[in-house]
């Protein structure tokens, strides 16, 4: 990949390729560096500094289960957009959003990937964003920017606009893509377009990008609807396949991919919703009774 970059002048600080550091999803550190980077986590909520230092393709665990990784998928599945929603984000943790979509989504299944910027008003995320998209995957990145603060609801809406693949994923611009995360669901969306896919999720700690395995869960909410995680029962864990989905009354807002026409049907995501919304129930709840 070093050699496709040949004369291309990257942001300044930014890591490509092997090395760097927090590979293989290890934690990572500054050193004696590392007071520098503390006054970033008040304006970006992680070490922005530190993500500088670690490689926009770096590679991480491969949590599937076992079973997972034999799996055979259709190969006439449809192909997927792929929009990152974000605002006055580190530039490199966008970048490292976009490299490991491109490094772990077989070419032929990503039509697009669209980056809405709600505007921000940080001056990287403008010129330096640009030139090094336009740069380094032309025609693949799409930039939109909203002339005001919209909010995460409308923003997604309008990525979903921008959008030109039969199905449409949506994710915060803070996220690293695995091995096989496409395959499994293009295939459940192929076998039924009306479904609402929840990828599972791991977490990056934000002090120092470790990677963390999280546990096989559903997504609930109590009578006060607050959403939760449900850890399925230890019989289905122990007897269950391991690799079948989990249904669940409830969704994560961060990610979802959904049919681009059937969530046109049922209204998108409600544009009342300010800031953050309240997809992960309304959503989830209408889905259901659509169905």
């Amino acid at each position: 990949m070093s050699s496709f970059l040949t004369g291309l002048a990257k942001p300044m600080g930014l890591v490509e390729g092997p090395g760097g550091l927090g590979q293989g999803g290890a934690p990572a550190t500054l050193g004696e560096d590392s007071r520098d980077g503390e006054g970033k986590y008040e304006e970006y909520g992680y070490n922005a500094q530190l993500s500088d230092r670690i490689s926009l393709d770096r590679s991480i665990p491969d949590y599937r289960p076992k079973k997972c990784k034999q799996l055979t998928y259709p190969e006439d599945l449809s192909q997927i957009s792929v929009v990152f929603i974000f605002v006055n984000e580190a530039l490199s943790v966008i970048l490292r959003s976009v490299h490991s979509v491109v490094n772990h989504t077989p070419a032929h299944l990503l039509k697009e990937i669209i980056l809405v910027d709600d505007n921000s008003d940080s001056v990287e995320l403008k010129f330096n964003l640009d030139q090094y998209v336009n740069k380094r995957y032309p025609g693949l990145v799409k930039i939109v920017r909203n002339s005001k603060r919209e909010g995460l609801i409308r923003a997604r809406i309008h990525g979903w606009n921008a959008a030109t693949a039969p199905v449409v994923g949506f994710f915060d611009a803070h996220v690293e893509f695995n091995t096989g995360w496409a395959e499994p669901i293009l295939t459940r969306m192929k076998e039924d377009h009306t479904r609402i896919i929840l990828p599972a999720i791991d977490n990056i700690k934000y002090n120092n990008f470790e990677v963390q395995q999280y546990a096989n869960a559903a997504h609930g909410y109590n009578w006060g609807l607050w959403c939760m995680y449900i850890i399925p029962p230890q019989e289905w864990l122990d007897k269950g396949d391991e690799t079948a989905p989990i249904r669940t009354p409830a969704m994560i807002g961060c990610s979802f991919v959904v049919d681009r026409e059937y969530f046109g049907e049922i209204g998108l995501l409600d544009p009342g919703m300010e800031v953050y919304g309240g997809e992960n129930i309304e959503l989830g709840m209408r889905v259901r009774l659509c169905n």
